[in-house]
């Protein structure tokens, strides 16, 4: 299966949106809080050049914003 992160803070409404999307297909990810893991927050900026949040990486793809297609699309591709 994929190795996907979630690049989010508590206070994104979209964050949650995104982990309830990807829980409610099954999927497995690792949720990484930015608000308190500056290190973290840092390698996500270095990915993408983009503060906001959610990012979602899926096998080194990075995905701004909760994009319920592209990340459809990006799971579909890697089940392949």
């Amino acid at each position: 299966m994929a190795k996907i992160k979630v690049y989010s803070t508590p206070a994104c409404p979209y964050c949650e949106m995104t982990k309830d999307f990807l829980r409610s297909r099954g999927t497995e990810f690792e949720d990484i809080d930015v608000s308190k893991d500056p290190e973290k927050a840092r390698e996500m900026i270095s990915k993408t050049g983009f503060t906001g949040v959610p990012q979602i990486e899926i096998n080194g793809k990075m995905i701004i914003g909760f994009d319920v297609e592209a990340i459809e699309d990006e799971i579909k591709n890697i089940m392949r």
